[in-house]
């Protein structure tokens, strides 16, 4: 602790949480985001492509979605948003869909692969 001011060294004075640690919070809930139609979360699948904290705590998330007509194209990034705000000290989220790269069964992780057995 920073006898001056009574915060954590290193994290932020809003949460005592470095954003590394915020990080892994909001992944964390990300792992709880599921593609309706396919049993694995859209951080596994590789939807996620990018988690930002910048110093007040602001979110981005870049996104993508296994296809531009994916059925949950209009539900899925409002969901994201809604629980990445539910995280203790984040300040506001936004979420952006991109489209490049464009996603593919690459992407997914090793998890993922082997609970839809695409081995």
């Amino acid at each position: 602790m920073d006898t001056k001011t009574d915060k954590p060294q290193n994290g932020n004075p809003d949460t005592g949480r470095s954003k590394s640690e915020m990080q892994q919070e909001i992944i964390n809930v990300l792992q709880t985001c599921y593609d309706p139609e396919i049993p694995v979360s859209i951080y596994e699948l590789g939807l996620i492509y990018d988690v930002a904290i910048d110093d007040d705590n602001n979110i981005t998330i870049k996104m993508t979605l296994t296809t531009p007509a994916c059925p949950v194209a209009g539900s899925l990034p409002i969901e994201v948003d809604n629980k990445i705000r539910g995280v203790a000290g984040v300040k506001d989220v936004r979420v952006d869909v991109v489209w490049d790269p464009p996603w593919n069964p690459n992407m997914m992780s090793e998890a993922a692969k082997l609970t839809l057995n695409m081995f």
